[in-house]
């Protein structure tokens, strides 16, 4: 079985918690979790991120028990290409709402075996014995910078525009989405989470605190949350997390530090 959990907080500093979260476990072995961090200011923002999750999340509500991966994967995609569609209209019908965008990274596990959709700077890490792999890659700004060679990798993380995204949902009429295959093994974690978490925490922290298997997931997650805070809080701050619980269940994956 697929184990859930999710924390979100509104961080130190801004009036407004921009992002939104949907987690379920769902009939016939789905599991459903989306994370989703809106721009655009107060109310353009929050509308936003609470279009993309509202969106997907219905649209995925009822699935053919029987659908194949790559099923699992076209429907991912159809569901985020039909909340950007959404969010697009909204903001072009409500002026108010006009500069409205959001990240997106969701996942739809089938089993323990499911797709990654993410656009934006929200990210996915798995975290396996020893070791955390991000399974996202940020579109924005300076990883394009970092991909051409025109900045080193160590100024990825200070570079004063590393907010700034190359690629949002809602913002234009036709988006691209990343998709990428995810599976978890016993006590393996994916955890998706907003730039509120991945800016203020290192992957290797976020690495030793969610493979800390002899704590519960709920614990895990308000640990991160509560780094990011610690760390500064300037944003808005939300974890998911899934784990696939058997055999290693209650037990801790050897070489992480709790």
């Amino acid at each position: 079985m697929i184990k859930t959990v999710h924390v979100s907080h509104v961080g130190r500093v801004r009036p407004v918690n921009e992002d939104s979260v949907f987690v379920r476990n769902m009939e016939h072995g789905y599991t459903l979790g989306v994370v989703a961090d809106g721009m655009g200011g107060h109310q353009a923002g929050d509308t936003a991120s609470r279009l993309a999750v509202d969106t997907v999340a219905e649209d995925l509500s009822s699935l053919d028990p029987d659908m194949s991966m790559e099923g699992v994967r076209a429907a991912l995609g159809d569901a985020i290409l039909h909340a950007n569609e959404v969010i697009y209209q909204e903001a072009a019908s409500d002026e108010r709402l006009h500069n409205m965008g959001t990240t997106i990274v969701a996942v739809l596990f089938r089993g323990n075996e499911g797709y990654i959709g993410h656009i934006g700077d929200s990210r996915a890490y798995k975290v396996a014995p020893e070791q955390v792999i991000r399974l996202t890659e940020d579109h924005t700004l300076v990883n394009e910078l970092y991909k051409s060679g025109q900045i080193t990798e160590d100024e990825l993380e200070t570079h004063p525009r590393r907010n700034v995204l190359s690629r949002a949902l809602g913002t234009d009429i036709d988006v691209s989405v990343e998709l990428t295959p995810v599976s978890l093994g016993d006590g393996e974690v994916l955890l998706l989470c907003s730039d509120g978490l991945s800016n203020r925490v290192s992957r290797e922290r976020i690495g030793q605190i969610a493979g800390a298997l002899d704590i519960p997931l709920e614990e895990r997650a308000d640990r991160l949350l509560q780094l990011a805070l610690l760390a500064g809080g300037e944003d808005n701050i939300t974890v998911a997390m899934f784990e696939h619980q058997e055999e290693a269940a209650g037990q801790r994956i050897k070489g992480w530090d709790s």
